[in-house]
């Protein structure tokens, strides 16, 4: 290298070494502190996302800028923070610190503890924002993501890698699927799949409500794979529009060592009133209901974050689990539409099966899984697709039979068993099943050995039969973990026990 280059060299890092110091020490001046949202002018070396510092110790996050001010939101109540007050960038982009020892704990979005244990000193920074990764690096969904709960596993099953959309109107069960399938995740000895590490995320929940929940995680040994990213009702907008991004954040540590993780957002009906509540601050303009025009983008940037990569790329998954409140079954405002058309699909809970006794209260109609089999392992998918036939056909022979009286033979029977699966899939909650429990279940109603059991007593039938088979036919349950169709041998070891049972329950 000659002397000349060195020379150039050596300006050039000087150079960068000014500017950067220089970028640092940009300094503004807070204009107006509304709600805790600022507007400060004088930061024209700012970006978007960019931590900022006040004076008096607060801190806040760039989240629009305009030609001579900088719109920021306040990680705080900020009351102290008023007109003239000096502002300064920091060069550092909004990020949450995550490392193992984290699995267990309660945290805010900014990932201070809220569970009274000491803060985290060491760990990994990960970026809030992040662009989600391409088409390159994907592969297609092909591993179940398995709930426990038969009527999800069997018709609108869920993968790794994928977006599931719960929605339906308050109080008929939305978490409780959620939170079921985090029970779910716990690792056993016989499963064949990576366990799954769950990040529960609520969102403008009533303290009270998160901590019912994380009780439930405790009693369940949920919490031993778990982290809450926590931002309550009486937390600033702020923390609840920073929430879910946190949330992903902390799986995309974990997706990075080629793990899986399931992330749930409850709920985005929350999230969205937040930053409704943040833009009307900022006067920006409003549109449909309120929202601002690129409410579309704030959650398709969340959730285009859930990837199946490829092992190329370490093989690890995001699965993510929205959460939507409607408005009277509304399923057509528009915070609903908008996140129905970012997901591989939806389950649609209907207050009408939640008044008629079914639970999980699951409208089969409107629900889908956009992936659909790719998701089930050959043994599921060999007994759910009759019941799926035999359970449409029931739904619609259901409204007709109400009309008619006489009916013939073939369609009382359609109607008996009809009814005897809707039975069968009622599940209580907390109380997922293993995949081998649920094949046996579905296969038991769809092979027509239910149908002479008067329907008050299937509940009873199917728990008896569990144990009887659980306790005498291991090799059953053995054969019905692998996931494999069930062969020839072991459908007849299941009529032989099914047999063995009916004699000592009806007598």
């Amino acid at each position: 290298m000659s002397k000349n280059e060195e020379i150039i060299k050596e300006l050039e890092k000087s150079l960068a070494t000014f500017s950067q110091e220089k970028r640092f020490k940009n300094v503004g001046l807070v204009e107006r502190n509304s709600d805790a949202v600022v507007v400060a002018s004088g930061l024209s070396q700012s970006f978007i996302g960019e931590q900022v510092a006040f004076d008096n110790g607060s801190k806040g996050v760039i989240l629009g800028l305009e030609e001579d001010f900088a719109s920021i939101i306040l990680l705080g109540e900020g009351t102290d923070i008023t007109e003239g007050d000096k502002i300064r960038t920091t060069g550092k982009i909004l990020s949450v610190v995550v490392e193992d020892k984290l699995i267990g704990r309660v945290i805010s979005p900014l990932g201070t503890p809220l569970d009274g244990k000491p803060a985290l000193k060491t760990g990994k920074i990960m970026p809030l924002e992040k662009i989600a990764p391409g088409v390159i690096e994907r592969e297609p969904v092909n591993t179940p993501l398995k709930t426990g709960i038969k009527l999800v596993d069997a018709v609108i099953p869920i993968g790794r890698g994928q977006r599931e959309l719960i929605i339906g109107d308050r109080g008929l069960g939305k978490t409780a699927i959620a939170i079921d399938a985090i029970i779910n995740q716990k690792p056993t000895k016989e499963s064949k799949l990576k366990p799954v590490i769950c990040i529960y995320v609520p969102i403008g929940q009533k303290q009270s409500t998160v901590a019912q929940v994380i009780a439930r995680l405790k009693e369940f040994e949920a919490m031993e794979y778990t982290i809450v990213v926590s931002a309550c009702a009486s937390d600033p907008a702020a923390l609840q529009y920073l929430a879910p991004y946190a949330g992903i954040a902390v799986a995309e540590y974990f997706l990075e060592k080629g793990q899986d993780c399931l992330v749930v957002y409850d709920d985005l009906s929350k999230h969205a009133w937040a930053y409704r509540q943040i833009s009307l601050v900022l006067r920006r303009p409003a549109g449909r209901e309120a929202y601002p025009g690129d409410i579309f983008y704030l959650h398709s940037r969340l959730l285009e974050r859930a990837v199946k990569l490829n092992e190329e790329h370490g093989g690890g998954s995001i699965t993510a689990l929205p959460i939507v409140e409607t408005q009277a079954n509304d399923i057509s405002a528009y915070i609903p539409t908008n996140i129905i058309s970012i997901t591989d699909g939806q389950i649609y809970l209907e207050s009408s099966l939640f008044n008629a006794g079914v639970r999980p209260a699951i409208n089969v109609g409107n629900s889908v899984s956009r992936v659909g089999g790719a998701a089930q392992t050959s043994g599921i998918k060999s007994v759910s697709g009759k019941m799926r036939l035999d359970l449409a056909q029931y739904r619609e022979l259901a409204v007709f039979a109400q009309f008619g009286s006489e009916l013939d033979q073939t369609t009382l029977t359609q109607l008996e068993r009809g009814k005897r699966i809707t039975e069968i899939l009622k599940q209580p909650q907390y109380s997922p099943l293993p995949e081998s429990l649920e094949i046996l279940s579905i296969w038991t109603v769809t092979n027509g050995y239910l149908d002479d059991i008067p329907v008050e007593s299937i509940k009873k039938f199917e728990t008896g039969f569990h144990k009887f088979v659980q306790r005498n036919h291991q090799d059953i349950i053995k054969a019905l973990e692998d996931g494999e169709k069930p062969k020839e041998e072991t459908i007849k070891k299941m009529i032989k026990a099914i047999t063995e049972f009916k004699k000592t329950f009806n007598s």
